[in-house]
């Protein structure tokens, strides 16, 4: 690999950058990252990274704001060392959901977050399964897009189920079930939900035949489960056998994770993208070779579009 590379790692999950240098054959670049008494972050890099070619790795997952002010003081830093390009490798996207006014006198934080990473520095985002992949428009800069899909489709395909039905939790993934189904040779259905409050799900009723089948729950994200777990308790009333759910990002936190233990949900595959995706019933599936693989790609500026094969 050229000396040009560098990998810079910040505290929100150093575990997936050490893994992702382990699999580029490389150490992560010497970086020191402190919190004064006040709660101000102080970062200083102890490597020459003059006329580098530098990705920061620093998903934006809880707490976001502390993880978010930590990636773009971390560019501020480089960008001031003389790198010669800067791309934030973003494997979790906060604030991802905010991205259009929904009701009056609201922010698009998504579109904010993407004016300041480009205002402090950065030349080009690597980031995986944005909420909404319009969000890449967001940016006047090259964003890398990955998806997750080829990881979550390996590791159901190994668990061998038969008579699998894929489910959209809710109508809004219709289009990433769909993706999943075809790829799967499987049926999809879809669950109609309603939400009552940001941490509350009602779903009520099925579109499609599951009766006697093993089911995928696909989504992007959860965090509180309240979708995933609402959907699973509606299928099983409706004769679903095993329930699965994959998602590309589980941020879970203690509500989601009780949820996910007391569901009927066999199992909750989830990337590795944030330290979050771990309890009972939860798989993390490794990203690091995705991510190794993209960076390498970037930085011998070649095409990323053959990781996005989702055949088994």
């Amino acid at each position: 690999m050229n000396e040009s590379l560098k990998i810079l790692s910040g505290s929100a999950h150093p575990t997936l950058s050490k893994a992702i240098a382990e699999n580029l054959n490389m150490e992560l670049c010497a970086a020191e990252l402190t919190t004064f008494p006040d709660g101000e972050t102080f970062v200083q890099i102890h490597e020459n990274i003059r006329g580098g070619d530098i990705f920061i790795i620093q998903p934006t997952c809880p707490p976001t704001n502390q993880n978010l002010m930590e990636l773009l003081i971390m560019v501020d830093a480089v960008r001031r060392a003389s790198a010669a390009r800067i791309t934030a490798v973003l494997p979790f996207f906060g604030y991802a959901r905010q991205d259009r006014k929904d009701r009056p006198r609201v922010p698009i934080t998504a579109k904010l977050v993407a004016n300041l990473l480009v205002a402090a520095g950065v030349n080009r985002v690597l980031t995986m399964d944005l909420h909404a992949g319009q969000i890449q428009g967001f940016f006047d800069i090259p964003v890398d897009h990955l998806y997750a899909a080829p990881v979550l489709m390996k590791a159901i395909r190994e668990r061998g189920l038969e008579d699998l039905v894929v489910v959209s939790p809710d109508v809004g993934g219709i289009k990433m079930t769909h993706a999943f189904a075809k790829a799967l040779k499987a049926p999809m259905a879809i669950v109609a939900k309603n939400r009552v409050s940001a941490e509350e799900v009602e779903a009520h009723s099925v579109i499609g035949d599951v009766a006697g089948k093993n089911v995928l729950l696909v989504d992007d994200l959860t965090e509180t489960a309240g979708t995933l777990t609402a959907a699973a308790d509606l299928l099983l009333k409706h004769g679903a056998k095993k329930i699965y759910a994959g998602v590309s990002h589980a941020v879970l936190g203690e509500k989601g994770h009780s949820r996910i233990t007391k569901s009927p949900i066999v199992e909750l595959l989830a990337t590795n993208s944030v330290p979050q995706a771990t309890g009972d019933k939860v798989t993390a599936l490794d990203i690091a070779p995705l991510l190794a693989q993209a960076i390498a790609r970037i930085h011998g500026n070649e095409s990323v579009t053959s990781l996005f094969d989702t055949r088994g």
